[in-house]
């Protein structure tokens, strides 16, 4: 498939069906998925991948699968995806690794070249990261991005009260 966006490490191109193992066990792992009150199941999974594709036909853009360079695996995934908050639909830079790719520094490089592209292809003047309030370790990226916390809500995702906290970055 096509990189949409590369980096010195890492690619990110369109998720496809073909992604799905690989996806899928990451998103059915139940500490990589804390901040979303726990693991998915297969079915979930599916959705999941499902509504990532959706968005490619709705937007143009989405959450794309992360691939390291150097394997060619998918380790994660990120992008920009239009999220609803507090009655509109805004710009969120999101994303997702596998856990024994944690602490290597790919969420930041991955969302950056997405900050990039947000700014300079999708002309966004604003971009946003909407965060658990529980998960610092994407609070974390988010900071290094140059995002500022700026304001609070409480989504309900699968039956559970989930404070969270947006972070932005103007263009």
């Amino acid at each position: 498939m096509e990189k949409v966006l590369e980096t010195e490490r890492l690619y990110l191109r369109k998720l496809c069906e073909s992604d799905f193992m690989a996806l899928s066990s990451i998103i059915r792992d139940e500490e990589t998925m804390y901040a979303y009150g726990g693991a998915l199941s297969e079915t979930e999974a599916r959705e999941w991948l499902e509504r990532q594709l959706k968005r490619y036909e709705l937007y143009g853009f989405g959450a794309w699968a992360v691939i390291l360079q150097s394997s060619g695996e998918l380790i994660g995934q990120c992008g920009v995806t239009m999220q609803p908050w507090k009655g509109k639909e805004v710009p969120e830079i999101g994303y997702i690794f596998g856990r024994k790719y944690w602490h290597n520094g790919y969420a930041t490089e991955a969302a950056a070249a997405c900050k990039e592209y947000a700014f300079n292809t999708l002309n966004f003047g604003e971009v946003c990261s909407i965060i658990r309030d529980n998960n610092t370790p994407s609070e974390r990226v988010a900071l290094r991005l140059g995002m500022t916390k700026f304001d609070s809500a409480i989504k309900y995702y699968r039956g559970i009260v989930m404070p969270h906290n947006r972070f932005i970055i103007k263009k």
